[in-house]
């Protein structure tokens, strides 16, 4: 990376406008993605234009098209919908329509359009694109501009962020509000099965989705439902039957209620289609059941965006603005959009064919097609639910192993989801499985007991640690491990936690040479609030931790805009790791978060006071300071405090929060669950194969490193990799990764606060064909 191209991202948009506009069905995080490309566009040195209601706007010009300024897209990161109003628009489908736009785009001088939206409003700002040169010359020939300016706005950039709660945009992993939508789905259906349960009731749950069961589908797998209903896959001819015998064997098992998850375009293999009410005549007629229906309706698109969603359309704001400021007249349109856990960047067009094919593929009741196209992070999250849902568990135990799944280190929300696969997943595989209480203390202690089926029914949406959890190392006790592990028979190890997890692995490891009965397979799920786990992106919890962070900053931010002159000063869990204060720092908005990763001096802290000073003479008279819990010992929270609020005397007030255990606990998100619910599975998937693989002489004798791995999620894929190897990549002594994929989001979080720093766009999404990832792409 040389310093001209450092500097470059500074000047980049010297002399060009950004026009930035929503349409179609709102979402929520629309407005973090208009904010972030305010903002980065300013920081470039362009203009920005906001388009009020759409693309209306566009055609309507006047007052609708207003120059945003940095001030102007301050508190709109926490609401819901889109701040610049969106509209469905006629004008615009109509060439004389398009002509206006394109006028009122000439007259002001932006070349650059950035349109969020579903594929619907992308698909329009692709056909304006490719007219725009027969525009500009009939706008020429009436004479209603120059040759000047014709010449000047010679070409249209464009670039589209999918914003669709219904994830149904093909290319990308994850549309913006998606995340937000499950958050309504699954606090709506937690709710319903409180009372569910009381009444001992059937509850029909309809979803969005007309024509993608992604909603629907993600929340059967969040909880635990017994049946879905998606467009993309019918159910077979005798459904009514299977159904019905599937509601009355789950309340034989001693469950007192049932959820069926209906999306709202659900057909049959004939096209007809499913309704709600349907089902409920259905099984009302036929087993009796006392069934209630709820359809969710806009309730999925309203409230706070979730942590996830702020950080996606912020990301994909920053990333939009660099593929329009990058453009030429080659360029395609593109869509910038998430792969796993990368920026991407697609051919607009490619991507709105493929969307196209699959309704066409669903119209010509190609169903099998229509998934192949979902991707395969789609058909991943079917294939799970189809295990989890649709498969009796053997009787008989012959020919089965016995796995035993435990916790370790400090409770996580989601581990229960984690443990709830683990289990079922086994006892679908034939297996026996043992659950240990208490950690390594609990297998040393022999604190363990077969599960059930029903044992870990209802796990998905309970937070905490159902089996408890304890920090301590299993080598202090191997002795007693040894026995416990011959007494039960166990020959296999599903370790479901965070650090300890981890290093606990490696004693195993380590113990291997005195002890025989160590050498069982093992996998290590990791689960901590931290994200500190080498070997994995995400851990489980991390997200659930984000969120309650989130909200918690924006109650504090609503305090700070009510009183006016404060500075809050925050600080987070994550032991060294400064995951959580990061991330958390770019959901919430916030000035600056120091961490341990990011050396900082007291000059860097004058500096922060400084900046806070300035911010305070703008019409923002707020801050929002982040620490995490172990970035500096000398620089404490208490002395950041103190800092702040002697060199701010009498232009600021500061205030500090120390947010502690909170972040443990909560309901586990939709995202956590569903993390947790597909490790779970593929640990478990895993873990038969290499029992089989380890079995020598009637026992089973494991000793290759790939026999003890840790199942992480890198970039765009679940993997698994021995601890051993893992080794070289850990600092021990922090207890972090010493390679973090997050630490390149933070030059985005102080360029949206406002510093003159320099963007490193090494990291650069560069274009890519759809069909390829298609093949490549993580199941996650």
């Amino acid at each position: 990376m040389t310093h001209e191209e450092h500097h470059a991202a500074k000047t980049l948009g010297i002399g060009k406008a950004i026009a930035v506009l929503t349409s179609g069905g709102d979402a929520q995080g629309m407005n973090a993605a208009v904010r972030a490309v305010v903002r980065v566009g300013i920081f470039t040195g362009a203009r920005v234009f906001f388009v009020h209601e759409g693309y209306q706007g566009l055609v309507d010009g006047g007052d609708h098209i207003r120059e945003a300024t940095w001030e102007s897209v301050s508190m709109m990161l926490q609401l819901g919908g889109t701040v610049i109003g969106s509209a469905r628009c006629k004008d615009f489908r109509e060439r004389e329509g398009r002509l206006r736009a394109a006028y009122n785009l000439v007259k002001r001088g932006i070349t650059n359009l950035c349109v969020i939206g579903g594929d619907g409003s992308l698909t329009g700002a692709d056909t304006f694109r490719s007219e725009w040169s027969d525009l500009l010359s009939d706008l020429q020939k009436a004479g209603k501009i120059t040759d000047e300016e014709a010449t000047k706005s010679s070409y249209l950039n464009i670039v589209g962020l999918v914003g669709s709660i219904d994830n149904d945009f093909c290319g990308t992993d994850m549309t913006i509000g998606t995340d937000s939508a499950l958050h309504r789905i699954i606090e709506i259906v937690d709710a319903i099965t409180t009372t569910a349960q009381s009444h001992q009731r059937t509850f029909v749950l309809e979803v969005m989705g007309r024509h993608c069961g992604y909603l629907a589908l993600v929340t059967s797998l969040s909880c635990g439902a017994d049946w879905v209903f998606i467009p993309e896959c019918p159910p077979d001819d005798d459904w009514e039957e299977h159904l019905c015998r599937r509601l009355s064997e789950t309340r034989t098992r001693g469950s007192r209620l049932n959820i069926i998850i209906v999306a709202e375009g659900a057909i049959d293999k004939n096209g007809k289609p499913i309704t709600s009410e349907d089902i409920k005549n259905l099984v009302v007629k036929r087993l009796g059941y006392d069934t209630r229906v709820t359809v969710l309706g806009h309730v999925q698109r309203g409230g706070t965006p979730s942590a996830f969603d702020r950080i996606l359309g912020s990301r994909m704001g920053v990333e939009a603005v660099m593929a329009l400021l990058e453009g030429t007249p080659d360029t395609p349109a593109c869509v910038v959009s998430l792969s796993g856990n990368q920026a991407v960047r697609l051919p607009l067009m490619e991507c709105v064919q493929v969307t196209k094919d699959v309704t066409k593929a669903m119209d010509d009741k190609k169903f099998d097609e229509a998934m192949k196209l979902r991707g395969r992070s789609f058909m991943n999250n079917w294939e799970v639910y189809k295990l989890l849902a649709h498969v009796r568990p053997p009787v008989s135990k012959s020919g089965s192993h016995t796995v035993a799944v435990m916790n370790v280190g400090a409770p996580a929300a989601g581990m229960n989801a984690a443990v709830r696969s683990t289990v079922r997943i086994g006892l679908i595989q034939g297996n026996r499985v043992l659950v240990v209480h208490d950690g390594f203390e609990g297998l040393a202690k022999g604190q363990i007991e077969e599960a059930g089926w029903s044992y870990v029914g209802g796990w998905t949406g309970q937070g905490g640690s159902k089996l408890g959890t304890k920090r301590t190392l299993p080598k202090k006790s191997f002795e007693q491990i040894s026995a416990n592990i011959t007494k039960f028979n166990i020959q296999g190890l599903v370790i479901i936690g965070g650090f300890e997890a981890y290093t606990g692995g490696l004693e195993l490891m380590e113990g291997r040479k005195q002890f025989d009965e160590l050498c069982i397979p093992f996998v290590v799920i990791p689960a901590t609030v931290s994200n500190n786990v080498p070997g994995s992106d995400f851990s489980i919890g991390a997200d659930t931790a984000l969120n309650t962070i989130c909200t918690t900053c924006d109650r504090i931010k609503q305090s700070a805009a009510g009183t006016k002159r404060r500075v809050f000063i925050i600080e987070t869990m994550g032991g060294y790791c400064g995951y959580l204060a990061t991330m958390a720092g770019l959901a919430a908005g916030a000035d600056a978060a120091y961490i341990f990763e990011e050396p900082f001096t007291i000059r860097d802290l004058q500096a922060n006071v400084e900046h806070l000073v300035q911010k305070m003479k703008t019409t923002v008279k707020r801050g929002l300071v982040l620490r995490n819990e172990k970035c500096n010992e000398n620089y404490t929270t208490d002395f950041i405090f103190n800092l702040y609020s002697e060199e701010g005397k009498g232009i600021f007030d500061s205030r500090k929060n120390v947010l502690g255990h909170m972040q443990q606990g909560g309901s586990p998100t939709p995202f956590d669950r569903n993390f947790a619910t597909k490790m779970g599975a593929k640990a478990m998937n895993w873990m038969s194969g290499k029992i089989k693989e380890s079995y020598r002489n009637g026992r089973i004798f494991a000793n290759t490193p790939d026999s003890g791995c840790v199942l992480g999620m890198r970039k765009r894929a679940l993997v698994f990799q021995p601890v051993t190897e893992l080794k070289d990549q850990t600092d021990f002594e922090h207890r972090i990764p010493k390679e973090q994929w997050w630490l390149k989001l933070r030059p985005i979080l102080k360029i949206l606060a406002k510093y003159e720093i320099d963007l490193d766009t090494s990291d650069h999404a560069h274009l890519e064909h759809i069909s390829r990832k298609r093949s490549g792409e993580a199941g996650v």
